[in-house]
């Protein structure tokens, strides 16, 4: 979520920002690739994430919404919509929890509203298309 919030912020290029964060931060190796295809992926979906946001983000407008709130939200689509390994539960809980650290109070409730509504939409695809 950092290394997003720092491409949003300052427009660094995603492997500057990537090498940034990991000259800061003690990252356990086995973390680091699995960090860097999560920041790829959402930087590539960038597009894709964004309109789904909009569409389940009633009254707010992408670029109304804090930095953090908007990354939180970009990373869990990222992760509902192209990780299927990993639970929806895990993702929408991890997300809640980013929410409530490093957002306002609210955060937490709005992330949450968002990502299950994505969730569902996901899931009713899945089911109707099986």
């Amino acid at each position: 979520m950092q290394v997003l919030y720092q491409i949003d912020m300052t427009f660094t290029k995603t492997d500057e920002a990537f090498a940034s964060f990991c000259t800061h931060y003690e990252i356990i190796p086995e973390a680091i690739s699995y960090a860097e295809a999560l920041v790829a992926g959402v930087v590539e979906k960038k597009g894709e994430l964004d309109d789904l946001i909009r569409k389940f983000s009633q009254h707010w407008r992408l670029d109304r919404m804090s930095l953090v709130d908007r990354n939180i939200l970009r990373l869990g689509a990222f992760e509902l919509c192209y990780r299927p390994d990993i639970p929806a539960r895990v993702v929408i809980n991890e997300a809640i929890e980013l929410a409530k650290r490093y957002g306002t109070d609210d955060s937490g409730a709005f992330v949450n509203g968002i990502l299950d509504s994505i969730h569902l939409r996901q899931r009713n695809s899945t089911i109707q298309d099986g």
